[in-house]
């Protein structure tokens, strides 16, 4: 039990009653002496505190009945809902709720504050935002009710402890589910045409400006002879399915920096599975191989909706580590595997040409046989840092530092793009989406 403000402002009352009745009506103070006033004051606080009490116990009949819901498997980066459920029995009530979320999480309310109807469920919504993954104690509800008469919250915890998962980006996966499948299905206009890409996808009427090398004499002619209807047919080719493309992830010391609260492991991690989601729907063959000082997990490349459920369940647990990447053995690793072409994703970072050297040389070897696509995430934060011009004299400095570094990326780069590596250097909040349409560009071009 909790005493409301208003007990406090009655007891505050109670103290300069005698005094405020000595001053206004001075004849009353001959007949109060300091013991009586003392007395009467007590004997005020006394019944208002008697009265508190009744009014907190009244409110323990009569108490909110509190359920949580939130999703099975929350995501990393995103805000995720939580629903309160409320229902109050056979009053108004005034309560106050704290949720007792994993230390660490961001959320939009600490504190929920409802008036609830008698005889009446309401839904009281916020929203975390875990910034790191794994399994998390999440404990119980911590409820003040207010009394009737406004004197006492009744203070009490519902029991709602449990453990929840902390998963990459899902709902980002989601909302790209929908985007592929729309393209899919026509929904969304595509970029496919004729002579783009190698397998046969459809024949249609020809139009004008499509290219005469593609029409169908064959088919047109039984058109002619079926229906007299002498408009050519024309060839409409997709790129070439059931490819492998295969996705290497560094977990090294580079990918433990954070990057808008994430470390840049799990934007590189939601990145692969944003990459192998597409990949998957496109209906190529996809690997996925984790790598610091060496191979530490290794997925061969499958195709179908569940190999992305195993994806998902076998990357989730891993967290990066402080030892330097070696991209040279990732890279012999995978052409050991790897026999036939395919396209060999490198996520990653680059921090200046000389610390990249292996990097460079790891991708190099794979060029000639492989396609190499060298995927980085920058820091958005240092592209604000070298575009904020400034007389400050420590910013001043801290701008030069941002445009070397960025300098240096490019000349690292200039370099890869001499020796046939695909580069692709993004902010780590945006790589996902990034790295998803540029790989549906090189489906389109069949670059692969």
């Amino acid at each position: 039990m909790v005493p409301s403000r208003r007990v406090y402002l009655l007891l505050v009352l109670g103290i300069a009653m005698p005094t405020a009745g000595c001053a206004y009506a001075p004849i009353l103070c001959l007949f109060l002496n300091i013991k009586a006033a003392i007395a009467i004051t007590l004997l005020f606080d006394a019944i208002v505190l008697g009265l508190m009490v009744i009014d907190g116990l009244q409110v323990r009949r009569s108490r909110v009945q509190i359920s949580r819901e939130l999703p099975s498997r929350l995501s990393i980066g995103r805000d995720n809902p939580v629903v309160l459920k409320v229902t109050s029995p056979n009053a108004n009530a005034l309560i106050e709720i704290c949720d007792y979320y994993p230390t660490g999480f961001g959320i939009s309310a600490p504190i929920l504050h409802a008036l609830i109807p008698s005889n009446s469920t309401q839904e009281l919504t916020y929203t975390v935002n875990p910034t790191q993954r794994g399994e998390f104690p999440w404990g119980n509800i911590q409820v003040r009710q207010l009394g009737i008469w406004g004197l006492a919250w009744d203070d009490w915890q519902i029991p709602q402890s449990l453990r929840v998962k902390v998963y990459p980006d899902l709902v980002g996966l989601r909302s790209l589910t929908i985007r592929l499948t729309l393209q899919s299905s026509g929904s969304i206009r595509q970029s496919r045409q004729t002579g783009i890409g190698t397998e046969f996808a459809e024949l249609r009427n020809y139009r004008t400006g499509d290219d005469l090398r593609f029409i169908d004499w064959k088919a047109t002619a039984r058109r002619v002879g079926a229906y007299n209807n002498a408009t050519p047919l024309v060839r409409v080719l997709e790129p070439e399915q059931e490819q492998t493309l295969l996705i290497l992830l560094d977990r090294g010391r580079l990918m433990t920096a954070k990057v808008q609260n994430l470390q840049r492991f799990d934007w590189g991690l939601n990145a692969t599975l944003s990459l192998a989601l597409a990949g998957l729907h496109r209906g190529d063959r996809v690997g996925v191989g984790v790598f610091d000082r060496q191979m530490h997990t290794w997925i061969p490349p499958e195709r179908g909706q569940h190999h992305l459920n195993q994806l998902i369940d076998r990357l989730t647990p891993i967290q990066p580590v402080l030892f330097e990447s070696d991209y040279l053995g990732a890279v012999t690793n995978v052409v050991q595997r790897q026999t036939r072409r395919a396209l060999v994703v490198v996520i990653t970072d680059l921090v200046d040409v000389t610390a990249s050297t292996e990097l460079l040389a790891a991708l190099s070897k794979l060029a000639p046989r492989y396609l190499p696509f060298c995927v980085t995430l920058r820091d958005p934060q240092v592209d604000r840092l070298a575009h904020n011009f400034t007389d400050d004299v420590t910013n001043a400095y801290a701008r030069a530092v941002a445009l070397d570094l960025l300098m240096q990326r490019q000349v690292a780069f200039a370099q890869l793009k001499q020796k046939g590596v695909l580069v692709l250097d993004a902010p780590a909040n945006q790589i996902a989406d990034q790295v998803v349409e540029r790989y549906l560009q090189l489906k389109a071009r069949n670059q692969l």
